[in-house]
């Protein structure tokens, strides 16, 4: 499976961005998809998860209650919505896809996700 990551930018502290990762090349329906990202100088860092369905999601704290994961599956894609922004979510954002079918409960960490796309870059300025 082919992921592609889009809709990054420059925004001000506050504002909001919707990141989409459109899959290709087989279906990710039944597949827990997550977002993670990096920033300059730091390792890869999780930000948010989806099952397969919808049904369960999971952030990290540093964005819960600002972003919402969220998948629609008759378009092979998942998306990120990004509200409040601060400076600190700077970072090269990356969709990724686990191999395993309909797992209950997104993975969390980047070993278990098999899948990933080529990052797209958000920039917050203050």
């Amino acid at each position: 499976v082919q992921l592609q990551a889009s809709g990054g930018g420059l925004v001000q502290a506050g504002g909001s961005l919707r990141l989409s990762c459109a899959a290709s090349g087989r279906t990710i329906s039944m597949h827990a998809m997550g977002w993670f990202r990096q920033a300059p100088g730091k390792e890869r860092e999780f930000v948010a998860a989806i099952n397969w369905s919808g049904g369960s999601t999971t952030y990290a704290d540093s964005v819960k209650g600002r972003f919402t994961i969220s998948r629609d599956n008759a378009k092979n894609t998942v998306y990120l919505q990004m509200n409040s922004l601060k400076p600190e979510d700077t970072a090269v954002y990356y969709c990724a896809a686990d191999k395993r079918y309909i797992a209950t409960t997104p993975g969390t960490t980047a070993g278990e996700y098999d899948y990933w796309g080529q990052g797209t870059l958000v920039t917050v300025s203050s």
